[in-house]
């Protein structure tokens, strides 16, 4: 019985120190000096800073990002903020700087079509050539049968029925 309670116990230590750990990647890298003292702003800082791609990173938000150009852009973001800028504004300047590559959602638009288009085109040809495939299998299974002469076809029954 202390055995089956020494390794439930170890187990729950275990459990919680995972969950301490994971709770702990949860920390945003936004340090406490790019903060800004408006929560207002703030929040509309983290808002942006969540929807733009760390250029280092690239599948990150420069709000996870610990990569010093994403502090530059954290940093900047806010000034951007302070100065008066609305967040199209930010945004606009950003891409117009970095380019589209820089948001993390990018815009639909005519050079962006691709990216936006290409996934659910390749899935509908994926789709088409399954059923294309499977109707040609049905159909070649059933003409295979069809130009048996009789005697084939008697032969088959009967092997069929285990008679042969």
């Amino acid at each position: 019985m202390t055995r089956f309670c020494f390794r439930a116990g170890s187990l729950l230590l275990v459990a919680c120190l995972c969950w301490l750990m994971s709770a702990t990647l949860l920390v945003r890298a936004v340090e406490p000096s790019e903060m800004l003292t408006d929560p207002a702003l703030e929040a509309r800082a983290r808002g942006l800073s969540k929807e733009l791609r760390c250029m280092v990173c690239q599948n990150q938000s420069i709000d996870d990002s610990e990569a010093p150009l994403a502090h530059d852009l954290r940093v900047l973001v806010r000034e951007r903020l302070k100065s008066g800028d609305s967040d199209g504004q930010v945004l606009e300047y950003l891409v117009s700087r970095y380019g589209e590559f820089v948001l993390l959602r990018p815009r639909l638009s005519w050079h962006t079509v691709a990216l936006w288009g290409l996934p659910p085109a390749i899935l509908l040809i994926g789709i088409v050539t399954i059923v294309v495939v499977v109707r040609r299998r049905r159909n070649e299974a059933q003409a295979g049968t069809a130009n048996l002469s009789p005697a084939e076809e008697a032969k088959l029954s009967e092997l069929l029925r285990g008679e042969g």
